[in-house]
């Protein structure tokens, strides 16, 4: 029972409660209503968000590799810290709206101090459950990494019950009790975050054995091309989730995109388990992530050459082959998540696999800004916006240009998979 105890539960208890980051789209134009700013200024907080996560994963991922009790309460003070601050923020943005004041005061917390606690608490658990798991890693780290993915689909509807509860639209209200509520949740994932007491770790031969003697122990081409193909996935899976209820809007499903989202939410958890659970039972983890990208192809080139976007509303079959692609995403987006910490042991052993997989995170900052920007970039400058029969504003023609855009990325992201990453032999 102690892996259970020690790794897995408090890494659920972590990961569940900094996996709430993406419950951002719930209350971001509540938000801006509530401190009088627009709902695209108020974006950048999710935006920072993502980007000092994977800045904090490889400035702290030596922090972690040292000291996981220090790592996990640094995270549950900075993330409980954050929305603390947030609320406060959005309290003295209804009292002074249009303040830049509240509007810099949340992209701090939320961005910034949020930020760095969701990039530590992120890497905590992680090398605590690979080394539990020894003969289980994938299906461990893959447990702990859908804990991140699922808690929105657990947190959203706790969110839109504290916010229908609000009537007078006291929305920083929700911020603190659910700060209460996560840190209680952290801090006891904290106590009970521990490493096997057998385990030793290995002594380096000199001071100059770090992270980047690690990393140059196969050529560094290697590591490279695990960093891009980690990147590319990130930054079009956010391209299309991020246009997702757009999308459902053109092919006549907007009442369900609640249901959807829910659904996409559980293929992405799915994803994080199902394709490392798989990948402990293959030679070569990185075969794992040639199938996500050639699944990723099919499914957005299907929709491409069918213009199912444009015209799925017609078509049950174009509506099916839609809604796979957009469950497919979130499941290959999510495996390339809880994969990458495994690919990276068996490339480069356990020594300093927390200070690398922290380095290799930088790539999920630059893909939070890269990926919803991109999408948006794209809609905005192509096609034409019209009405639909619900007289929303929709952009197909733009919509199908972000598949083709991403279509691209997946076949540069496979071939760096097949030409610049090296077999693994999952080292020991």
């Amino acid at each position: 029972m102690k892996r259970w105890i020690h790794g897995a539960i408090p890494a659920l208890l972590l990961h569940c409660s900094i996996g709430t980051v993406y419950c951002w789209s719930i209350f971001s134009q509540e938000i801006a209503d509530y401190i009088g700013f627009s709902k695209s200024a108020t974006e950048w907080a999710f935006s920072f968000a993502i980007l000092f996560l994977g800045m904090s994963a490889a400035f702290f991922g030596k922090l972690v590799e040292k000291n996981i009790h220090k790592s996990s309460l640094l995270s549950t003070i900075c993330f409980t810290a954050g929305m603390v601050g947030t609320g406060a923020f959005i309290w003295y943005g209804g009292l002074h709206p249009h303040s830049v004041v509240s509007l810099v005061g949340i992209y701090v917390s939320y961005g910034f101090v949020m930020g760095v606690g969701l990039g530590t608490g992120y890497l905590s658990p992680v090398k605590t459950l690979m080394l539990w798991f020894e003969d289980t890693k994938g299906l461990a780290t893959g447990l702990a990494v859908a804990g991140f993915g699922a808690a929105k689909a657990i947190a959203s509807p706790v969110m839109q019950k504290l916010l229908g509860s609000n009537q007078n639209g006291e929305i920083y209200k929700m911020f603190f009790i659910l700060s209460a509520v996560y840190f209680v949740m952290m801090f006891v994932g904290h106590l009970l975050l521990k490493k096997p007491a057998d385990w030793v770790e290995p002594q380096t031969r000199s001071k100059e054995e770090g992270v980047i003697a690690t990393l140059r122990a196969k050529p560094i081409s290697n590591y490279i091309g695990i960093w891009l193909m980690f990147y590319i996935n990130i930054t079009c899976g956010l391209a299309i989730i991020s246009q997702e209820k757009m999308i459902m809007n053109c092919i006549g499903l907007a009442g369900a995109v609640g249901l959807i989202s829910t659904v996409s939410a559980i293929f992405n958890a799915g994803g994080r388990i199902g394709f490392s659970a798989w990948a402990d039972k293959l030679k070569d983890r990185n075969t794992i992530y040639k199938l996500i990208f050639l699944i990723s192809i099919v499914f957005t080139a299907l929709v491409i050459l069918t213009k199912g976007v444009a015209t799925g509303k017609d078509s049950v079959v174009l509506i099916v082959l839609v809604l796979g692609l957009i469950f497919m995403v979130n499941a290959g987006y999510g495996g390339g998540f809880s994969n990458v910490p495994t690919l990276l042991h068996d490339h480069y052993g356990m020594g300093n696999i927390s200070a690398i997989h922290g380095l290799t995170l930088s790539a999920w900052a630059f893909a939070g800004l890269s990926g919803n920007q991109l999408a948006t970039c794209i809609v905005n400058h192509t096609g034409a916006f019209i009405k639909n029969d619900l007289g929303i504003n929709v952009n197909p023609v733009g919509y199908q240009n972000v598949l083709v855009a991403t279509l691209v990325l997946y076949v540069i992201a496979l071939l760096l998979s097949v030409f610049l990453v090296r077999p693994s032999g999952k080292t020991e």
